[in-house]
């Protein structure tokens, strides 16, 4: 069920989630995508029940490339 625009307030009713095959073993801080989505909905993978947020499709891919890129960091 959407919250507005941006959000889904409950994750776990959309479907084709999955984590980035560079997330490797155990570990606890990722994030997951779903596929198959008009929007990309983007979700805490330790919540999946909780929100996703929603991105255009060139939001998330310019978002991805300034990650890779190394424009982003903590």
């Amino acid at each position: 069920m959407l919250s507005n625009e941006h959000t889904v307030s409950d994750a776990s009713t959309l479907t084709g989630w999955y984590k980035s095959s560079y997330s490797g073993g155990n570990h606890d801080n990722c994030v997951e995508i779903a596929s198959g989505h008009a929007l990309v909905p983007v979700r805490d993978s330790k919540n999946s029940s909780g929100p996703a947020l929603l991105f255009s499709v060139n939001g998330w891919t310019s978002f991805v490339g300034a990650v890779k890129n190394g424009h982003l960091y903590g």
